[in-house]
């Protein structure tokens, strides 16, 4: 998970530091300007930003769908670094696919979004202690307080299909919550994917990964390869839950990429290994929505 033991395979790794990145992508154009040609090909979408009101206050997100028509719906948890241009820029690229997406601020509580500044990054000390001040706040019920709201949120919605099943999709500390989020209600989420997702799988007795036979979902875990190296029983215990499932499942080693790799802004961002991520959650999408 992202600690200060990711930020040292980092620099073992050699990778620079993104520092400002925040402060350089304010627009969603920049960021996409970092995708490949082929994710930016989002076709017509309208996105707004939009606020959600929870048992514990209220949300600020941001919400996008195609310009027509009722898709399925999908809630994304952004990783530690919470919503920003990169998100947003990831979210447009998948409602440019069919889906009506909303991506999330998990930290509303506290700040609201972008929770990180311009002229900060993660490899400061005091941006990571702020949020994992923030992060050490959540646990299953304070997830699935959110989770509900925002599922209500996204059935209200004139663009979402819901005589489809919902998706959901964990960047991070997003991996555990989209298992939270398919036990909450198992009749809708109907699919949920893991990138590099921070202790999914755990051998305590309140890991997340246990509630999975509680859910309908078809899983996608998709595992960065120095987080299999620090745990390496972590895909094991996955494929135990998932394999006796009739649902569509796929765990998987992403080797040579480092935790991170999938969004565009990060330091860790690894081009054809986020493009072959994204590539399988669209499989796990169209088999389970």
């Amino acid at each position: 998970m992202c600690d200060e033991f990711t930020e040292a395979d980092l620099d073992r790794a050699g990778l620079p530091v993104r520092r400002r990145a925040f402060g350089a992508l304010i627009g969603a154009g920049a960021v996409a300007s970092m995708l490949p040609a082929a994710a930016c090909a989002a076709g017509s979408v309208k996105g707004r930003d939009v606020t959600i009101a929870t048992d514990d206050g209220t949300a600020d997100a941001y919400f996008t769908a195609p310009g027509e028509g009722r898709h399925p719906g999908v809630l994304i948890w952004p990783d530690i670094r919470g919503l920003r241009p990169a998100f947003r820029q990831m979210a447009d690229r998948l409602a440019g696919e069919g889906y009506a997406v909303l991506c999330v601020n998990p930290f509303y509580r506290w700040a609201k979004a972008p929770v990180v500044y311009p002229g900060h990054d993660f490899d400061d000390p005091g941006v990571r202690d702020a949020l994992f001040g923030y992060l050490r706040r959540f646990d299953r019920a304070t997830v699935q307080t959110d989770a509900k709201a925002h599922l209500a949120f996204l059935d209200a919605q004139a663009e979402v299909d819901t005589g489809r099943g919902i998706g959901t999709a964990g960047y991070c500390m997003g991996g555990p919550m989209v298992i939270y989020t398919a036990a909450l209600n198992p009749g809708r989420v109907k699919a949920a994917a893991s990138f590099h997702g921070a202790s999914v799988a755990t051998d305590k007795p309140d890991s997340p990964h246990l509630l999975i036979p509680e859910t309908q979902a078809g899983f996608l875990f998709a595992i960065a390869d120095n987080d299999d190296q620090k745990d390496p029983q972590e895909k094991v215990r996955l494929k135990a839950a998932l394999d006796p499932r009739p649902e569509w499942h796929e765990v998987e080693v992403y080797k040579g990429a480092m935790h991170g790799w999938c969004p565009p802004d990060g330091r860790a961002y690894d081009e054809a290994a986020a493009e072959k991520a994204w590539g399988r959650m669209l499989e796990l999408f169209k088999a389970a929505l």
